[in-house]
């Protein structure tokens, strides 16, 4: 896969540069170069990223960077088999625990939340440290989500990292998984005022508690693209309808001037029409004299005249 020409491979953590030091030089660069663009891709591409860190384990297979960052890479995909199988290959490598809460999470994507609580109770999470704790403890509120113990999950992220009023890199997401446990619970009240804790912690956006608070206060939001796009819609909606109007009017018109037409012809015919009756009124006036008594004789008696009834 292409790599931009600036990306060197000086980029990694020092730590994995170290790890890396055991390959061939040219080898150890190409690596790294792949490795940073895993990281770079991660959030923003993870399809990217992900083929990224293919490349990098086809180079270097037996370096646990390298199989964390795959991990890392499927884990961004939802392909949680194969990032489990990564992450306990990097974890027999390294015999670190720092992994664990990730691995539960695998075992949540999984359909096995009841094996990610065992995890999250084994004696690994002693071993972690703070931030890892607060982790694994958003995993196993999860888990009890997924089982559908609501109550559970908030009595399980229920800790002193929850009620400590210092902003730790872990604080907004555990307050915002908190407020997410409660309205799930038909806590509404509380879970607006997590929501609204959780932004207070929130510096850099990692959540969208601002937009569920904002939902929960009625307000509605319109992405600027479907704005754009209605307008493009009503524009060529008013076109039609002007087009049609101009056609409809064009073909009025043509009747109009086709009535008047027509309406000329009628009254030339009907000029030619009287002159003929006139013509025949004289002939048959004679005729009319004539036969009236004749008619006469055979006249039918009007209605009244059947019964007497009227003179």
């Amino acid at each position: 896969m292409p790599i931009p020409d600036d990306v060197t491979g000086d980029e990694i953590d020092k730590d994995v540069r170290q790890e890396l030091q055991s390959l061939p030089k040219g080898l150890a660069e190409d690596v790294s170069r792949n490795l940073v663009m895993v990281a770079r891709l991660i959030d923003e591409d993870p399809e990217g990223a992900y083929g990224y860190s293919r490349v990098a384990l086809r180079l270097a297979s037996r370096v646990a960077a390298v199989r964390e960052a795959a991990g890392f890479a499927a884990y961004a995909n939802q392909k949680f088999s194969e990032a489990l199988a990564e992450f306990r290959a990097a974890r027999r490598m390294t015999g670190g625990v720092e992994l664990w809460p990730v691995m539960a999470d695998c075992e949540r994507g999984l359909g096995r939340p009841e094996k990610a609580l065992d995890m999250a109770g084994a004696p690994e999470v002693q071993k972690l440290d703070k931030a890892s704790q607060v982790e694994m403890r958003l995993v196993a509120a999860g888990a009890r989500r997924d089982l559908g113990q609501l109550d559970a999950a908030i009595v399980t992220l229920q800790s002193p990292e929850l009620a400590s009023s210092s902003v730790q890199p872990w604080t907004a997401r555990l307050r915002y998984a908190y407020a997410d446990a409660l309205l799930a619970a038909g806590r509404e009240g509380e879970a607006r005022e997590w929501f609204a804790k959780a932004i207070e912690s929130d510096k850099d956006g990692s959540t969208d508690a601002s937009d569920r608070l904002a939902e929960l206060d009625g307000v509605e939001f319109v992405d600027a693209l479907d704005e754009d796009e209605d307008e493009s819609e009503v524009a060529v909606r008013v076109v039609h309808d002007t087009e049609t109007e101009t056609d409809t009017e064009a073909a009025i018109e043509a009747d109009v001037e086709a009535d008047v037409e027509v309406e000329a012809d009628d009254d030339v015919d009907s000029d030619d029409d009287t002159d003929s009756d006139d013509d025949l009124d004289d002939v048959s006036e004679v005729d009319v004299v004539e036969e009236a008594p004749k008619a006469a004789e055979h006249q039918s008696p009007v209605e009244g005249d059947k019964d007497g009834s009227e003179s």
